[in-house]
């Protein structure tokens, strides 16, 4: 079903001459898509997923983009069904993050979308610590572009277990391409960052992920190693760590594994600074630890013995907080520009909730697996156009 018409489109209103072209925005992100239809329907999705109060269903969308009635079910069409290709969108969007955010960093974010039923492509039974319960879910993982202010989402993977990957039927009932397999996590943000380094938006930006996306950091770390990118990477306390052996505050039985806790215990770290840091709006005082480690273990595709890291140790003076522990690559840089970078995770995370609030991240109604790849491509450039609309907003500096 085509648009009989052009959807009119209401245009954000500022009392200066620096409105933002709406219809600009969506021919610069979706001009690529073939067919005039098409990128109608992409203008009247975006739209109501910027005007929609609410939850996002398709019926709210096509109400607050002015369609005609009955065009609730070709929009579903338009995202479920039509073949059109989500990758050039996203490239469009992290060209446009990457110029608003110079000098950013990577991010990552985790989406969890609760489901009844098992139709839903993706779907499986996973337990949710911060909710205490086992839940059927989909879960989703983002790779932001994050400065010290804000964050944007560019790229999106989801998460498929071994009975999704193994099922045939299940497959080819929700379009999922042949070349998807079930893979860990940290998999999927390594697959995410090659996709955003192949297109060379960005540059060579470091990444930076809190224990929130429950990764195993070794294993991501190795393999960031040797694709030469550099990561602060949050570990947990009793993350295995071998001493570099670089002479600096050695330790008894430097080849001995021991937990991060324990190695700053035994004094392989060097002598604490003192650094003021601002967290919620307060100023707070931390004693940071610093140390160049080796991880133990590895394997031939991902050796990670014998490769020197830096262990950070962030201990709160109130002592009300427990230490967090990073491990970056690096070396070379001052211990307060590393811990700038922490900063980074928090505000991918209030993003991630903004757009699961505001932006219809989790409202998607189909099920199959472009499906669900549209409806993440228009959540996010929702959210940057949006954040565009912001930046119009303030007064020009003098």
């Amino acid at each position: 079903m085509a648009l009989s018409h052009r959807a009119v489109l209401p245009q954000p209103q500022y009392a200066d001459d620096r409105t933002p072209d709406f219809t600009g925005f969506t021919q610069d992100v979706f001009g690529h898509l073939p067919r005039v239809d098409q990128r109608r329907w992409a203008d009247a999705y975006l739209c109501g997923l910027l005007t929609a109060p609410g939850k996002k269903t398709v019926s709210r969308l096509a109400k607050e983009a002015c369609l005609p009635r009955g065009a609730a079910q070709a929009l579903q069409q338009f995202i479920s069904a039509s073949p059109w290709d989500w990758s050039a969108a996203r490239e469009s969007l992290a060209r446009k993050a990457a110029a608003r955010l110079p000098g950013h960093s990577w991010t990552v974010g985790t989406t969890l979308v609760e489901k009844r039923g098992e139709h839903s492509v993706g779907v499986h039974r996973r337990f949710v610590p911060e909710a205490g319960r086992t839940v059927n879910c989909q879960v989703g993982i983002g790779l932001f572009l994050t400065s010290g202010t804000e964050s944007i989402p560019v790229e999106w993977s989801l998460l498929m277990d071994e009975t999704w990957c193994g099922d045939e039927v299940r497959r080819r009932r929700a379009r999922v391409p042949d070349t998807v397999r079930a893979k860990p996590a940290w998999a999927h943000v390594l697959e995410l960052t090659d996709r955003l380094a192949a297109l060379k938006v960005s540059g060579p930006a470091p990444l930076v992920i809190d224990r929130h996306c429950a990764l195993d950091t070794a294993r991501l770390a190795a393999h960031l190693q040797l694709r030469e990118r550099d990561f602060v990477l949050e570990i947990c306390p009793d993350q295995p760590v071998l001493h570099a052996a670089t002479g600096i505050g050695t330790p008894p039985e430097p080849d001995r594994p021991v937990s991060a806790r324990q190695f700053m215990r035994e004094g392989g770290a060097r002598h604490p600074s003192v650094i003021d840091v601002e967290q919620g709006g307060r100023t707070r005082r931390v004693q940071v630890f610093s140390a160049p480690v080796r991880l133990p273990g590895g394997s031939p595709a991902a050796p990670s013995t014998g490769r020197v890291h830096r262990l950070i140790a962030e201990q709160f003076s109130a002592g009300r907080r427990p230490a967090r522990f990073w491990l970056t690559s690096l070396g070379d840089r001052r211990t307060d520009e590393v811990l700038s970078l922490l900063r980074g995770p928090a505000l991918t995370h209030a993003t991630v909730q903004r757009l699961e609030d505001d932006f219809g991240l989790l409202d998607f109604e189909g099920r199959s697996y472009p499906g669900w790849h549209h409806h993440m491509t228009m959540s996010s450039a929702a959210y940057l156009y949006h954040r565009l609309q912001h930046c119009a907003r303030q007064p020009a500096r003098l």
